[in-house]
């Protein structure tokens, strides 16, 4: 069934969404920002979801074990970095992380944005918009782009991760050339902050 009539149609939703490493935050960052237009970010949302005591956090214990718990967490809270490790290297555990995660977080999202119905503009930042078929939550697209290897350089640096891994996670995701056939601006998020600048002052 439809999600689009629980939502406000006369609202601008923009999802924001590229490659892991890409510069989505940056750019969330500077429109909320400059623009003062209200941020949703679903990694946020997912962060939630799996806190200590929640239903998902339970589930997601249940699932990967003890082990999966961080050492010198007080309240025994999930690992991210670890359970990031595990899913981006098994395929069967992912998939079973993003069946149980991604309905939760759509839900979250459109509950926000009738939160925020009043507001002509929401910005929803979706890292995998394509991939979680997050697309009805949408008015239009906003492909953030960046060449391949200042996204791996990126994502090494800000992971700590080797050339190898990251070359591996880069490509679990679908490339640029497949989402901008269905994007409805493009972001040049190369080291020119002015090329995504420029953009965005056109479009809002």
């Amino acid at each position: 069934m439809s999600i689009q009539p629980k939502l406000k149609n006369k609202q601008r939703r923009i999802g924001l969404t590229g490659g892991i490493a890409s510069g989505k935050s940056t750019i969330a960052d500077y429109i909320k920002k400059y623009k003062d237009i209200p941020i949703l970010d679903a990694d946020q949302y997912s962060k939630e979801l799996i806190k200590p005591k929640s239903n998902s956090y339970k589930k997601v214990l249940a699932y990967f074990g003890p082990q999966i718990v961080d050492e010198y967490s007080s309240e025994n809270a999930i690992n991210r970095a670890l359970l990031k490790k595990i899913i981006f290297e098994n395929s069967i555990h992912r998939t079973w992380i993003q069946n149980l995660l991604h309905p939760l977080i759509k839900e979250k999202m459109i509950e926000k944005c009738n939160q925020f119905e009043k507001n002509k503009i929401l910005l929803l930042v979706i890292p995998l918009l394509f991939e979680a078929k997050f697309t009805d939550l949408c008015t239009e697209i906003w492909l953030v782009k960046c060449p391949r290897e200042l996204q791996k350089k990126r994502l090494m640096k800000r992971d700590k991760i080797s050339n190898n891994e990251a070359e591996k996670i880069i490509n679990l995701q679908l490339n640029f050339e497949d989402k901008s056939k269905f994007s409805d601006v493009i972001l040049d998020n190369s080291d020119d902050q002015k090329l995504w600048v420029n953009t965005i002052q056109k479009h809002l």
